[in-house]
């Protein structure tokens, strides 16, 4: 099996976790050859972990050969937006899975494109998980749950059974939700809350039990988050 380009758009901090990821994963089954990052802020030709910032956004969407990106970047709206402004039809976005992640039968798993699977999370089965979605250290998925595109998992989380998670909601380090509940699009859950009610789109919860914060509290939380 050859090796495939690859590329990280985001040299910031989650950016350099997944240049990791992808050392990792070439440790056990050697398929990438990682040629840089680009980056809307950072300047080309510059060194970041041994690895050339390539370019921007511009540079990315005249790259002229076929490539893999990863959009490493944590806050899931932003990710989002990147992830649209890539136009050149020659971009592919990998799924990424560290050696050490435990999953399922392939056979009753989807995961989709672009998503990143963190060392230590363990899925078990039935589970559907979108597009774009980052599931950092150490997470638990449980059986039946369906994540919709764009979420965000900081370390430790645990998404029991049957749960339905809605696109581009962030959950923060250590945050929980017992089985058949629901959290809406755009849904900020705090790190270390305990979900034990459905939670709407739109809203920021915090902890044990979650409960819903008032509009000036949630703006705080996300900038928080925004910057983590």
């Amino acid at each position: 099996m050859g090796y495939h380009d690859i590329a990280i758009f985001g040299a910031g901090g989650f950016g350099l976790e997944v240049c990791a990821l992808i050392q990792q994963i070439n440790a056990v089954a050697p398929q990438w050859r990682m040629l840089g990052f680009f980056d809307d802020h950072k300047p080309a030709g510059c060194s970041i972990n041994d690895f050339t910032v390539l370019g921007a956004m511009n540079t990315l969407n005249r790259w002229p050969t076929p490539l893999a990106v990863v959009v490493a970047i944590g806050t899931p709206r932003t990710r989002q937006a990147f992830v649209e402004r890539i136009e050149n039809p020659k971009i592919s976005y990998p799924v990424l899975i560290h050696p050490t992640a435990i999953a399922g039968n392939a056979k009753y798993m989807r995961i989709g494109e672009g998503s990143i699977v963190c060392a230590g999370t363990i899925f078990t089965t039935n589970i559907i998980i979108g597009r774009h979605v980052i599931f950092n250290l150490m997470c638990t998925v449980g059986h039946e749950t369906t994540v919709d595109d764009y979420c965000s998992f900081m370390p430790g989380c645990n998404i029991s059974g049957e749960v339905i998670v809605g696109k581009a909601s962030y959950w923060g380090t250590g945050a929980k939700i017992i089985n058949r509940k629901s959290v809406g699009k755009n849904t900020l859950i705090g790190a270390g809350a305990v979900v034990t009610t459905d939670i709407p789109d739109n809203v920021t919860a915090v902890g044990v039990p979650a409960r819903i914060m008032q509009n000036a509290e949630t703006t705080l939380l996300r900038k928080r988050e925004s910057a983590q």
